[in-house]
């Protein structure tokens, strides 16, 4: 016991005079956690053989300055956010109740869907594509026969079910060049002609010339003054006034098929 009571001051005076306290450790520190954020600050994008386009992130970087993914056309799903970084189909949260047998007490509870963490073969790729996906998906894409199948699905189903992550995916494996000889191969088994780049932008801003747009204002424009028309319950205008009237009155012939007749006076 003397031992003891004489031991413990010596250990308060050398670890009050030590150098490592938490004053002088608390500056190494700060920096260790700084030095590590910006470790995870850079992220790094899953590469692709033979390619210098990356798989695209789930925040919607491509990689390579320059090139942007086009706008997901349903935008961003407000419930169940974290849909938007997997293949989640239409799984969501579903709320219900506990019921008891005997006294029928309801409780709430909800209903979790299945999410596994997987990594999916894409043949267009050639690589392994790590994602968070739902277990119906999962049985989708081997019913499918794989995952490019299930991305190039064109019904509009099928692309909502897809998601912000999904869409990223699809636009990615449309820009390899085995997705695009089997587009050109199904084009010319329909008898169309190649398809040359920007040849769709062209024959989109055609059409807007043919319907009267303004000219110098491109398809997004308009596209992005239609969405907001949308959003604020807009009326929209379909020609100028009075001119669609009169091309009615043009077109309707005048016919006696159910006129009324008033019998002659005697």
């Amino acid at each position: 016991m003397a031992s003891n009571t004489l031991l413990r001051p010596c250990l308060r005076t050398v670890s009050s005079e030590s150098p490592l306290t938490k004053s002088a450790l608390l500056p190494s520190r700060i920096s260790q956690v700084q030095s590590r954020s910006k470790a995870t600050a850079t992220y790094r994008f899953a590469r692709v053989p033979g390619s210098k386009l990356p798989i695209p992130s789930k925040s919607g970087r491509t990689g390579v300055p320059g090139v942007e993914i086009p706008p997901y056309p349903f935008g961003e799903r407000q419930f169940y956010k974290q849909s938007n970084k997997g293949l989640y189909g239409a799984a969501r949260i579903r709320f219900g109740n506990n019921v008891s047998e005997k006294n029928e007490i309801k409780t709430r509870r909800k209903w979790r869907p299945n999410i596994q963490r997987k990594r999916l073969y894409s043949e267009s790729l050639g690589t392994m594509v790590r994602t968070r996906v739902s277990t119906r998906v999962m049985r989708t894409i081997d019913k499918l026969g794989g995952l490019d199948e299930y991305l190039l699905g064109s019904k509009t189903a099928r692309i909502q079910d897809l998601g912000p992550w999904g869409w990223m995916l699809r636009w990615r494996i449309m820009q390899t060049p085995k997705i695009r000889e089997r587009f050109a191969a199904e084009r010319a088994a329909l008898g169309l002609p190649p398809l040359q780049e920007g040849e769709a932008d062209a024959q989109m801003e055609a059409d807007m010339a043919k319907i009267g747009a303004a000219p110098g204002v491109s398809s997004a424009e308009y596209i992005a003054e239609t969405d907001r028309m949308l959003k604020e319950e807009e009326e929209f205008a379909i020609g100028e006034e009075g001119t669609l009237l009169e091309e009615v009155k043009e077109d309707v012939k005048e016919d006696n098929f159910m006129r009324e007749e008033h019998p002659p006076k005697i």
